[in-house]
């Protein structure tokens, strides 16, 4: 192997740093400051270390000028996010997870774009018990936020083939194996006590080390012709490689990541390079070969440049390829051929391969809740309470009602109809293509509006579609509240991204099966602008696309927009 001698960047660690080194493995002072009545909110430092256990302090934000008048605090509440490789949950897990949001959240649940379970509304006091209830479930909140290893995402269609079950297997492996090892979240949460004393049970975190990450890693699997994890957005891609029927391995992306900073072309978004092949089982030592690089070489000064692409871009993709391969004392071996057709889901009732059916339900937005006369929230409760086999989230939002028996599927069928769900058939294709991320009222760092906007603005947008004959044409449409791209916008082929209240960057030219990102179209432009420049692109479409051309690539042929090749360009 190649000998190099690489370095990290050179400056003061950021205020995180400090943090985390001075938590005692990321216990700080949170057993101590969830008890204190006096407040709703918790100091900053601790909240910092809150991510790592699975939640963050927020604030209804659509109170907040009311209650700075009235000379009040803000209105202090907790997101709380669930572990849960691959979006598997059972019939259990999902009437736990309901129950709490009726109990402690908002009454409502998130399908995050990250496969999982995602919860509002918890008052500072309510906090342990929802985490215990989860924990008996079965479930937990470790490392669903923070700088380590996040929820590892998984295909989630098991009608495909049996190699879903398998890989599925091995995203729970990963998420496991990769878990930090301190014992606070056990301690803090569900009153375990701290063994001390001897060396032997000292904590180490051989992999993470006392500092954790310089930032959040994120983990996703794809199984081709699937691409709905978007593999290209995560800082380790693995991509199946099927050949007669068996999984023989999965090629290597790196260096993935949606988030970025407006005004700042030192952030982009970026897609990962694919940079080689390996067998199933040697997919852990990849994984954590690839995060020591991160740790050790990543920039814990400056948290904006602190992503592992950055890392990458840094060194060079061949030098960390070289230096990955040092540490695993063997070499990747070439890529294997692979085809992706696209990135979405597919709605309704599909049978599997073992006899099984596997409904797909439009989650809009991703919110389960009870709205007006949709029972969206009541409907599958009840379809909880009598299936028996397994929910699963995917990264679009969407729910598949997985591995349903034909005598159930006709009962569930009926709760499907009596409660009027759907799967989203009736709607446009665009819809049913679309991603908000929450934005407001409750995220921090939201600048306009996503979740809430989104399916307004679409009620709009489908005048134009269907004035266009446009109505079953799958064109990918994203939105989210400010850059940091956690509804993936910058692989939308159609892509808002907030900028301030009413006011979005527009992008455009994403490929649709996620190999290629958006590029700056129109910047900070309101509701009527968007709808004009739709109106006109919208009509070109319809009328001079090619047999089979998605809008992506027809607005890089016509010249609408350049292709981005590279993620920095992704500004201009």
């Amino acid at each position: 192997m190649v000998k190099q001698i690489l370095k990290a960047p050179v400056g003061l660690p950021s205020d995180v740093e400090r943090i985390k080194e001075e938590s005692n493995y990321l216990r700080g002072t949170l057993k101590e400051v969830m008890l204190d009545q006096i407040s709703a909110g918790i100091p900053d430092d601790d909240n910092r270390l809150m991510k790592f256990h699975g939640s963050y302090l927020q604030d209804d934000r659509d109170l907040r000028n009311e209650r700075q008048k009235q000379k009040l605090e803000p209105a202090y509440q907790f997101m709380l996010r669930v572990r849960m490789p691959g979006g598997v949950a059972t019939p259990d897990q999902w009437l736990v997870m309901d129950d709490l949001a009726q109990k402690y959240g908002n009454e409502t649940l998130k399908l995050t774009t990250r496969q999982t379970f995602q919860m509002h509304g918890i008052l500072k006091w309510n906090m342990k018990k929802t985490m215990q209830e989860i924990h008996e479930s079965l479930l937990d909140t470790i490392a669903a936020c923070g700088d380590v290893n996040r929820n590892v995402m998984c295909n989630s269609n098991p009608y495909q083939s049996d190699i879903h079950s398998e890989v599925y297997e091995w995203s729970k492996r990963l998420s496991n194996d990769l878990l930090p090892r301190t014992k606070a979240y056990h301690e803090i949460w569900l009153d375990e006590e701290k063994v001390a004393g001897s060396p032997e049970v000292e904590e180490v975190e051989a992999m993470y080390g006392p500092l954790y990450l310089p930032r959040k890693f994120k983990i996703g699997i794809a199984v081709p012709p699937s691409n709905d994890i978007d593999v290209f957005s995560q800082d380790l891609g693995l991509i199946a490689i099927v050949i007669d029927g068996k999984l023989v391995g999965f090629n290597v992306a790196i260096g993935g990541g949606m988030g970025m900073s407006h005004g700042d072309k030192e952030t982009y978004p970026q897609i990962a390079k694919v940079i080689g092949f390996c067998k199933p089982e040697q997919i852990y030592d990849v994984a954590e070969k690839v995060i020591t690089i991160q740790r050790d070489y990543g920039n814990r000064s400056e948290r904006k440049n602190a992503r592992f692409k950055y890392t990458v871009d840094r060194l060079g993709l061949e030098t960390v390829k070289v230096e990955l391969e040092n540490r695993l004392g063997w070499r990747l071996d070439e890529a294997k051929p692979y085809h992706f057709d696209h990135n979405g889901d597919r709605y309704g009732w599909l049978r599997g391969v073992k006899g099984k059916w596997h409904y797909t339900l439009f989650v809009e937005g991703g919110r389960v809740a009870d709205i007006d006369n949709y029972k969206l929230k009541t409907g599958l409760r009840e379809i909880a309470k009598i299936h028996t086999g397994d929910f699963r989230l995917t990264a679009n939002q969407n729910l598949i009602i997985a591995n349903v028996s034909s005598h159930k599927k006709k009962k569930i069928t009926e709760l499907i109809e009596h409660f009027g769900l759907t799967d989203g058939k009736h709607y446009t294709a665009l819809r049913r293509s679309s991603l908000a991320c929450v934005a407001l009222p409750t995220c921090g760092l939201a600048m306009a509006e996503a979740e809430r906007y989104l399916p307004v603005l679409l009620d709009k947008i489908e005048v134009i579609v269907d004035e266009n004959g446009l109505r079953d044409e799958e064109i990918t449409i994203r939105m989210t509240g400010c850059p940091n791209g956690c509804a993936r916008h910058a692989l939308g082929e159609i892509g808002f991204i907030g900028k301030a209240p009413g006011k979005y960057n527009m992008y455009l030219g994403a490929a649709f099966d996620g190999s290629r990102l958006s590029k700056m179209y129109r910047e900070n432009i309101g509701e009527e602008e968007i709808l004009s420049e739709l109106r006109v692109l919208l009509s070109h479409y319809a009328k001079e696309r090619q047999e089979g051309e998605h809008f992506g690539d027809f607005a890089i042929r016509t010249g609408i927009i350049k292709a981005v090749t590279d993620g920095r360009n992704f500004h201009e």
